[in-house]
C-alpha cells in the first residue's frame, strides 16, 4: 500500500510539474508574439518601472509623467497603427502592417537621460496615471531590471523581461488552483483539472504575456484562495491566518483588487469546521463555543493584512479622498450613451468577452459564441460544486473571489455611467485574481460530474490537458494572423513582419518558439503518462474531499 501511494504522489508532482511548464511555454510565446505596446497601457507600466529603477520614485497620483523613452519606443514600435484583425477597420488610418520595422540593433537605449522626466516637465509631457496604484509590481520589475543588467539595455529587451516576469507570475500560480482542488476532492487526477484553464482564453495570454501589473493579482490570490480553502477545510491554526494576512497584504500593494478576497477569507472562517467536531449538513455552522475563536482568527488574517499592504488605501482615504484617487481623467466624450436598460447585460458582455479574448485594447474580438459556450461550461461547473453534496462550502469560499472581483468591476462602471451616461473600465482582466478559484471550481465541479470516480477523472484530466493544448495553439494561430496577416499576406510575409518587429533575432525566436511547443508536447505526453500510470496505484476512497 504504501507502494502504491508513494507511485500516485510521484504521479501527482510530475503531472503538476508538466503542467506548470505547459502554462510556462504556452505564456512564453504570447510574450514573444504580441507587438510591443499592443495591451492596455503598457507602455505607461514600463515607463513607471524606469522610472523607479532610475530613481524617480512614486509621485503622488497625476503628479507623474511619462519618461521620454516611451515616446521612442512607441515610434519605433510602430504605434499608433490599427491591427489587421481588427473588428472595425477604420479607412484613413495608419495601418501597423505598412509600417516599417524599426532595425532592431538601432532602437533606443535606456539610460538616465530618458528614463525619468526632467523636472520640471516639458509642456508636452503627458501624465501616468499608474501612480494611482501602489508601486509593487513596479518595484519588482524594476529590481528585476537592475539584477539582470536590462535596466540600461534597449527598452525592446527591457519589456520582453517585464513580460517573461509575468508569465511567471502566471505560471507560479497553477500549483495553488490545483492544490487548492486536491484539498477539497482529495484525487489529484481531478485536482489538476484546473491547471490548464488559463490556455482556454486568449485573453490571458494576450494581458499576462504583457507587462502588466495584473499578474502580481493573480499569484497573491492564487495563494489567498489556497490558504482559504485549507481554512475552510480544518486549518484554522494561527499560523494560516498570518499567513494569509501577509499574502492578502502584499498583494494589496499591487492593486485594489485582492480586496474583493476579503468576503471570501470571512465566509472560510466562518463555515470551517472546529475543534475536531465534523462540519454540520448541509449549510448550518455549529458556532457553539466557536465564534470567538473564529472571530479572533479572522480578525488577525484581516489585521495582518491591513498592516502588510492594505494601509496603502487606508491612507489613500485618509489623504487623497478617495480609495483609488483618479491618475489622469479621460475624454469619454467620444464614447456611445449607454441607455439604462443596456447597462446591465452590456457590462456583463463586455467582462465575458474581454475575459476570454479581446485582445490589444479590446479591438481584436474572439467569436461570441466562444465566449458563450466558454461563459456557460464554466457556470455549470461552479453550479454542480455549489450544488451537489461533498465540496460545497469550499466551493462556495472558491466561488466568492470570481463573484467578487465581477461584481465589483461592474458596480465601478454603473458608478461612472450614473455620472455620464457611458460605460467604462469593464475589462475582464480584472477578474484574472480569481483564475486559480476559477480552476479549482472547475475542478470541483467535473470531479462531481463524473460521479467521484478515479479512473473517469484520469480520463478526464487527459481530455482537458489534450483540449487546452489545442485551444492554447489555436488561440496564438488566431492572434499571430490578427496581429501580423493581412488580406494579401502570404504566411511567410506574415512571419517575416512578426521577426522584424520581435526584441529577438530570428534564430532566437525561432528556436525559442520552437523549445517553448517541444515544452508544450511534452509536457502533455508527461500528464498522459501519469495518468497511466496512477491506474495501477490504489485509488482514492469516493469519500474523498471535505466540506
Amino acid at each position: 500500500m504504501r507502494t502504491q501511494d508513494a507511485r500516485s504522489d510521484v504521479a501527482w508532482r510530475r503531472a503538476l510539474a508538466a503542467l506548470l511548464v505547459l502554462v510556462a511555454a504556452w505564456g512564453v510565446c504570447w510574450a514573444v508574439l504580441t507587438p510591443p505596446f499592443r495591451s492596455p497601457d503598457e507602455q505607461t507600466h514600463l515607463g513607471s518601472v524606469l522610472r523607479i529603477a532610475y530613481g524617480g520614485g512614486w509621485p503622488p497620483p497625476g503628479e507623474a509623467y511619462v519618461p521620454p523613452i516611451v515616446a521612442d519606443a512607441e515610434r519605433e514600435a510602430g504605434w499608433p497603427g490599427d491591427l489587421p484583425g481588427r473588428r472595425i477597420v477604420r479607412p484613413g488610418k495608419p495601418q501597423f502592417v505598412d509600417r516599417t520595422p524599426s532595425v532592431r540593433a538601432e532602437r533606443t537605449r535606456i539610460d538616465a537621460g530618458n528614463a525619468v522626466t526632467p523636472t520640471p516637465p516639458p509642456a508636452d509631457a503627458v501624465v501616468d496615471q499608474m501612480t494611482q496604484h501602489p508601486p509593487g509590481w513596479y518595484a519588482v520589475g524594476a529590481a528585476l531590471l537592475r539584477v539582470t543588467g536590462l535596466a540600461d539595455a534597449r527598452w525592446d529587451q527591457a519589456l520582453l523581461a517585464l513580460r517573461l516576469m509575468d508569465v511567471a507570475m502566471l505560471a507560479a500560480a497553477v500549483p495553488f488552483a490545483a492544490a487548492s482542488a486536491r484539498r477539497l476532492t482529495g484525487s489529484w487526477p481531478a485536482a489538476l483539472v484546473a491547471a490548464p484553464l488559463p490556455l482556454f482564453a486568449p485573453g490571458v495570454g494576450n494581458i499576462l504575456g504583457s507587462a502588466n501589473n495584473d499578474a502580481i493579482v493573480v499569484i497573491a490570490l492564487a495563494v489567498v484562495t489556497w490558504l482559504s480553502v485549507r481554512v475552510v477545510t480544518g486549518d484554522t491554526r494561527w499560523r494560516t491566518a498570518v499567513a494569509l494576512g501577509v499574502v492578502l497584504g502584499l498583494g494589496l500593494l499591487g492593486k485594489v483588487m485582492p480586496a474583493f478576497a476579503v468576503p471570501g477569507v470571512v465566509a472560510a472562517y466562518a463555515l470551517a469546521p472546529w475543534g475536531g467536531r465534523p462540519a454540520p449538513r448541509p449549510w448550518r455552522v455549529d458556532w457553539r463555543g466557536t465564534f470567538w475563536p473564529r472571530a479572533a482568527r479572522c480578525a488577525t488574517a484581516l489585521g495582518t493584512a491591513l498592516a502588510a499592504g492594505g494601509w496603502w488605501w487606508v491612507r489613500n482615504v485618509l489623504v487623497l479622498g478617495a480609495v483609488q484617487p483618479v491618475g489622469r481623467p479621460r475624454d469619454v466624450s467620444r464614447l456611445d450613451i449607454v441607455p439604462a436598460a443596456d447597462v446591465l447585460p452590456t457590462a456583463v458582455r463586455r467582462v465575458a468577452q474581454s475575459f476570454w479574448g479581446h485582445l490589444s485594447w479590446l479591438e481584436i474580438w474572439l467569436d461570441l459564441r466562444l465566449v458563450v459556450l466558454g461563459s456557460v461550461l464554466l457556470a455549470a461547473a461552479g453550479v454542480v460544486a455549489l450544488t451537489v453534496p461533498g465540496t460545497r462550502r469550499g466551493a462556495l469560499v472558491l466561488a466568492a473571489l470570481p463573484a467578487g472581483l465581477t461584481f465589483g468591476v461592474i458596480f465601478n462602471a454603473w458608478q461612472f455611467w450614473r455620472d455620464t451616461d457611458r460605460l467604462v473600465a469593464l475589462h475582464g482582466r480584472y477578474v484574472y485574481g480569481g483564475l486559480a478559484a476559477l480552476g479549482a471550481l472547475l475542478a470541483v465541479g467535473l470531479w462531481h460530474t463524473v460521479r467521484r470516480r478515479e479512473d473517469r477523472a484520469r480520463v478526464t484530466l487527459v481530455v482537458v490537458t489534450g483540449l487546452g493544448l489545442l485551444s492554447g495553439a489555436s488561440g496564438l494561430a488566431w492572434a499571430f494572423g490578427a496581429f501580423y496577416r493581412c488580406a494579401d499576406d502570404t504566411f511567410g510575409d506574415a512571419l517575416a513582419r512578426w521577426a522584424a518587429w520581435s526584441p529577438l533575432s530570428p534564430g532566437w525566436l525561432a528556436a525559442t518558439v520552437g523549445a517553448a511547443a517541444a515544452l508544450a508536447v511534452g509536457a502533455v505526453a508527461v500528464v498522459v503518462r501519469s495518468a497511466v500510470v496512477a491506474r495501477r496505484s490504489s485509488p482514492v476512497p469516493e469519500a474523498g474531499g471535505r466540506r
